[in-house]
Formats: C-alpha cells, sequence, structure tokens
C-alpha cells in the first residue's frame, strides 16, 4: 500500500468497515488486526450489555480510521 489517502487505503478502511480487522490484514499488519478483531468481536458478542457494545463500536470505527489513515512508509 501507498501512503496515506491512496487508494488501498480506501480499500483496506472499506474491508475494515464490514469487519474489524480485515483492513490492517489486508495492509499486512497482523497483531493490529488481531487486536481490532478480538475487541470488537468481544464487545459485539456482549451487546446485550450496554457498554460492551459502545467499546465493540468504538473499536470498530478506530479500526476504519485507523486503516484509512495508515501510512506505510513510516
Amino acid at each position: 500500500m501507498s501512503g496515506q489517502g491512496s487508494g488501498g487505503n480506501v480499500i483496506a478502511a472499506i474491508c475494515s468497515f464490514f469487519i474489524p480487522g480485515l483492513g490492517q490484514l489486508v495492509q499486512g499488519r497482523l497483531l493490529p488486526a488481531f487486536l481490532f478483531f478480538a475487541i470488537c468481536g468481544t464487545g459485539y458478542f456482549f451487546a446485550v450489555l450496554i457498554v460492551p457494545a459502545v467499546i465493540g463500536g468504538i473499536f470498530h470505527l478506530w479500526s476504519i480510521i485507523d486503516a484509512a489513515r495508515f501510512n506505510g512508509s513510516a
């Protein structure tokens, strides 16, 4: 993937929109991909409780933004 705002980052952000962490996985970042997926998945699994669902939603949004703003040259 190129720099921030590139087409690859847009695709990664779209991937993360559907599955948290998938955008990071597409970019080759395994640890952030696993962490975003695990935290969001746990939060959504316990969606019966309000607080974990909110936390899952926040991390899901963070996953999308992180995938879109990734700068591979850093």
